[in-house]
């Protein structure tokens, strides 16, 4: 059994932290001991070898969430320089902690505090406190620590857990670590199931064609395709659902459509789940044993009513548990967003990404248990960060398919790295339009990589 002897302030954060390190990630056998005289976290294993891991951030606070203010966060990290046996990876950030390690066979002493900063990625409290807030009152990339210091594709958690998994290894740890595979999640975000909904929408259509893409042909684009459609010579542009379930199967995986089913704000733009398409697309989706997810719509990231009414309806309207979902838009409240999942008794969530950066804003490629800040509890609720959409290549930043695939490919093979989850998220209204046609063979491309990694 590993003793964990811990400082007797902010004990709830600690203990999660640790709960969540070695028991979720490693799933090693501990106990938590509290010291109130103690100044760092001591870890002792059976053979009385230990570690001590100094602590930087939690006892500069006595009492409890007094570390939620803006002026707690780090002003920059540091990178750690010195020769680190056990990392396994060079210039290894130093969130909370300093670029110190002394190594003898029984004892390690180790400066960069891991839990303080392992914390820090994974409960999103730096969004809580930084008021920063984009267009769609969003937690931007730009302002978060991990993209102000270029970690944002890298797992940093991940790294802390490597080194300390060394550290116990070198130390005679008679315990074996919990087996992880790659995993790979694939989800589609059903904002807009069908582009030609009605006549009105290929009037839109063209106008935003003309006027305010000023492109004469997009609008002649969208006329043969409202045309084939009519005529039922060719499906709807949106109209993909077939096609990726098959391309799921072909490559052994399932896809994940997370249903919008509500709204009243100009970017909820579903159908009703009443609608004859809407019915036999979920009864397609369950034949084929794909999943049907939650899409809360636009305004529902903070409204308990809006959030429930919105699940009751999907849930009558489908034919298999809701259990999992994404926020529309990716908006979220830090920890308000995850108490509503919590709530409806929801196992897993995906909103943790930010659309203008790519990677890994929890620090990790690891499903973990949420923890709410305010409350200090662990909640049931797991997250599941995201670590790829689509947009960020061709929306946010106007990126060529090869290049997308080649970011696409270097996050897979990072994820891969640490055997961890890559959910990966394609709109299905991704595919056949002037916009996206071209990428088209990047979404197959990358579902075969997922599948090779995968085996």
């Amino acid at each position: 059994m590993i003793l964990i002897n811990i400082p007797d302030n902010n004990q709830q954060e600690r203990k999660y932290i640790i709960r969540t390190i070695f028991g979720a990630f490693l799933g090693l056998s501990y106990q938590v001991i509290v010291k109130p005289s103690l100044r760092n976290i001591n870890i002792k294993l059976d053979n009385n070898n230990a570690i001590f891991f100094e602590d930087h951030f939690f006892n500069n606070f006595s009492t409890s969430k007094s570390y939620l203010q803006k002026a707690n966060l780090p002003k920059e990290t540091k990178a750690a320089k010195n020769f680190n046996q056990f990392s396994v990876e060079k210039n290894t950030p130093i969130v909370f902690g300093r670029d110190y390690l002394h190594v003898t066979d029984s004892k390690i002493t180790c400066g960069i505090d891991i839990f303080a900063s392992s914390f820090f990625m994974l409960t999103r409290w730096e969004e809580y406190v930084n008021s920063t807030r984009d267009e769609y009152n969003r937690f931007p990339g730009s302002a978060s620590t991990a993209v102000k210091n270029d970690f944002i594709q890298r797992p940093i958690v991940n790294e802390y857990l490597e080194m300390l998994w060394n550290m116990l290894v070198h130390l005679g740890i008679n315990q074996k670590r919990k087996k992880r595979k790659f995993q790979a999640i694939i989800s589609h975000d059903v904002d807009l199931p069908l582009l030609w909904k009605n006549p009105i929408s290929f009037i839109k259509k063209i106008g935003g064609d003309l006027v305010k893409r000023n492109s004469i042909k997009d609008a002649a684009y969208s006329f043969k395709s409202y045309k084939g459609y009519i005529s039922g010579k060719s499906k709807d542009p949106y109209d993909t659902f077939e096609e990726l379930m098959a391309l799921s199967e072909n490559c052994g995986l399932k896809s994940h459509f997370f249903f919008l089913c509500g709204g009243q704000h100009k970017e909820d733009g579903s159908l009703p789940l009443s609608h004859p398409f809407m019915k036999n697309l979920f009864k397609k989706i369950n034949d084929r044993a794909h999943v049907i997810g939650f899409h809360p719509s636009f305004d529902s990231y903070n409204s308990p009513n809006i959030f429930s009414q919105e699940l009751q309806e999907l849930q009558e309207a489908s034919t298999q548990t809701i259990t999992c979902g994404r926020q529309h838009f990716l908006r979220f409240e830090v920890p308000r967003t995850w108490r509503l999942w919590e709530a409806v008794g929801m196992d897993w969530e995906s909103s943790m990404y930010y659309p203008d950066a790519p990677g890994f804003r929890c620090g990790t490629c690891y499903g973990f248990p949420v923890f709410d800040i305010l409350e200090r509890k662990e909640l049931r609720l797991r997250e599941v960060p995201l670590v790829a959409m689509e947009v960020s290549w061709n929306s946010y930043k106007e990126y060529s398919p090869e290049k997308m695939y080649a970011d696409l490919n270097g996050l897979v093979n990072t994820v891969k790295k640490y055997n961890g989850i890559f959910p990966l998220l394609w709109h299905n209204s991704s595919f056949n339009t002037t916009l996206w046609r071209k990428f088209k063979p990047v979404y197959s491309e990358v579902l075969k990589l997922l599948k090779a990694e995968s085996n």
